[in-house]
């Protein structure tokens, strides 16, 4: 799990399922800083393409509002939805 002191790498953001789990541990801790520095990460991910894809918008406008910190509910479910979908099998609940 990532701490809210160990910046998080864009580059290992590399597949949906790299930022699913990203953005499960920031929520799952509920530190908004933590939060808003995965979304940040998310935003300079090599994987955000395939984010924009699966939430149906283009990049640049995904990249935007991400780095911004600036969108809507519906927006932050597509990508809960995405989390959900791409959560990789071997989290358990229990790391």
């Amino acid at each position: 799990m990532t701490s809210p002191n160990t910046p998080i790498d864009p580059a290992a953001l590399d597949s949906l399922d790299a930022i699913a789990d990203c953005l499960a541990d920031a929520f799952e801790d509920g530190d908004g800083q933590l939060i808003a520095s995965a979304l940040l990460a998310v935003s300079k991910a090599p994987a955000l393409p395939g984010l924009a894809a699966a939430v149906g918008m283009p990049r640049e406008q995904l990249q935007e509002a991400l780095a911004s910190g600036e969108f809507d509910l519906d927006l932050t479910l597509e990508i809960m939805k995405v989390v959900d979908l791409h959560m990789s099998g071997g989290r358990t609940g229990a790391d």
